[in-house]
């Protein structure tokens, strides 16, 4: 079935059901649908065709979601840029991908301008303004135009998003899903929450990357649940939003929830209406999940990847304490294996890379054949991502295969120094990387940010793995920094940390 029945079945059956509230107003599931319909006709008039882009350009806004449900009744594809991109960024992206259009939000005019000028076959339109007239969307009622937008055949195999990588390994690549694969990830979400229509949603992540779009929000519109949307994240709004509204469920990266406990509403507001927050977008230590769970809340592993739509394995509710540290069981319409190099299957226990199979997996790279081939191997996804299974079956990610580092011979994943870092009051955050070493082939040095009123020397950071590890996985350096460089979703930027020289013990 079309992404966009989805709204229309459930304006059927609860018109009045508030689907999206977003800046003190509420879309109903009968509004939703009406502006998708409107949508899809003036993209429509607009030449916007089967297999054509449409590209996002802004913060969080129910237009893209109604633009994701337009373009599915028309077999497009939707292309969410990401806003904190400069200009040569996003021409490179243009250039790969070549939308037939870019909504853009009138903030981001003044810095693209040079952009849109030299784009000239692109149709730029500012978001509410799709209409060539300058009609805001809502203000059209509906008619023939939206009649003649009819659902393209084969919809599920069409290709509907066009989404980014988050790049925290190289430059970003563009991924396709399909109709499909958004579907499934919506089943696989549903069972991974227990997520029904009576729920209510709060993203504050951006929907550029998937994680904000598909881990609950494309889902609870499936359910028919309620999405409060922030444009963007800010811990004193988010801690309001879900006391206020009585929020059910959110997804919140490590560093947002950082973020929200240092705030000093933190400890008295009322979150009892959460029945889970999941996180993600990094490897989460076991400490820092039972520093959330103590404040009497249940934080839960998402694993994927663009690629996956993510959706790849999970821990429900239940698991939260008991498995706590863990990347969860495989998704409920999902494989999930741990091999070795030549593609052989591991046993628990064994590290390996973690590949993925199900119909949530992309169709393939843009305009990439050959970064396609060597991700998909024979119907499975080879994610690049190291870990290993428990004798429970539940994932444990440890590295990706770019951050191991290898030392005298051995492998040494910075997980692993991670989660010890991570225990010590003193440090506010911190990562592990290699550098280059003649004698060695890599050292293991830590980067480190202290808590504002610490104070911990290099002897004293290295102290924290004595009795803990092995010898050779001890750093044989300690780099103090102010923060750590993350991407929007709260991914390290290690490949920064690596080229910086840092201070020799």
């Amino acid at each position: 079935m079309n992404l966009a029945h989805w709204i229309e079945r459930h304006a059927a059956f609860s018109p009045a059901r508030p689907a999206i509230r977003f800046a003190g107003d509420v879309l109903t599931y009968a509004a939703l649908a009406r502006r998708v319909r409107q949508a899809a006709a003036r993209f429509a008039a607009l030449g916007i065709a089967e297999g054509d882009i449409v590209a996002f350009l802004g913060y969080n806004n129910p237009d893209m979601l109604v633009t994701l449900f337009a373009c599915a009744r028309l077999g497009a594809m939707l292309m969410p840029l990401n806003w904190r991109l400069a200009p040569p960024e996003h021409a490179r992206v243009l250039g790969h991908c070549r939308p037939r259009m870019v909504l853009i939000e009138e903030s981001f005019l003044a810095n693209t301008r040079e952009l849109r000028d030299a784009h000239p076959a692109v149709t730029w339109t500012v978001i509410g303004d799709i209409a060539a007239a300058g009609q805001a969307w809502e203000s059209s009622e509906d008619g023939p135009a939206c009649e003649r937008t009819r659902a393209p055949t084969d919809e599920g195999n069409l290709p509907i998003l066009l989404c980014h990588t988050s790049g925290s390994t190289g430059g970003p690549k563009a991924v396709v899903l399909t109709q499909s694969a958004l579907f499934w990830n919506s089943v696989n979400s549903a069972h991974m929450h227990d997520l029904t229509g009576a729920d209510r949603v709060l993203t504050t992540l951006p929907m550029f990357h998937v994680g904000g779009l598909n881990i609950q929000t494309v889902p609870a519109l499936h359910a028919g649940a309620c999405v409060t949307l922030h444009a963007r994240f800010d811990p004193l709004a988010t801690i309001e939003t879900i006391e206020r509204e009585r929020i059910t469920l959110a997804v919140l990266v490590p560093a947002q929830l950082v973020a929200m406990m240092e705030h000093p509403r933190w400890a008295d507001a009322d979150l009892s209406s959460l029945r889970s927050i999941t996180t993600g977008s990094t490897i989460v230590p076991e400490s820092f999940v039972r520093r959330v769970n103590a404040r009497g809340l249940r934080l839960i592993q998402v694993y994927g990847a663009t690629e996956t739509c993510p959706i790849a394995t999970y821990l429900r509710a239940e698991d939260s304490d008991r498995k706590a540290g863990a990347a969860g069981l495989p998704a409920l319409h999902c494989e999930v294996r741990v091999v070795d190099d030549d593609g052989n299957e591991l046993p628990a226990g064994r590290h390996g890379e973690i590949v993925v199979r199900g119909p949530n997996v992309m169709r393939g790279y843009w305009n990439a054949p050959q970064a396609t081939a060597a991700a998909l191997r024979d119907g499975w996804y080879y994610s690049s991502d190291i870990g290993h299974f428990d004798d429970e079956g539940y994932l444990h990610v440890v590295s990706r295969k770019s951050d191991m580092i290898i030392s005298g011979g051995e492998n040494i994943y910075p997980a692993e120094l991670e989660s010890i870092l991570a225990e010590c009051p003193d440090i506010r955050e911190a990562c592990v990387v290699g550098q280059r070493d003649q004698h060695w082939g890599e050292i293991v040095v830590a980067i480190v940010a202290l808590q504002p009123s610490a104070r911990m020397s290099e002897a004293d950071v290295l102290a924290l793995f004595t009795g803990r590890i092995a010898r050779y996985k001890h750093p044989r350096a300690v780099r103090f920094v102010d923060a750590l460089p993350r991407t929007e979703l709260g991914k390290i930027k290690r490949s920064a940390l690596q080229a910086a020289e840092p201070a020799m013990a």
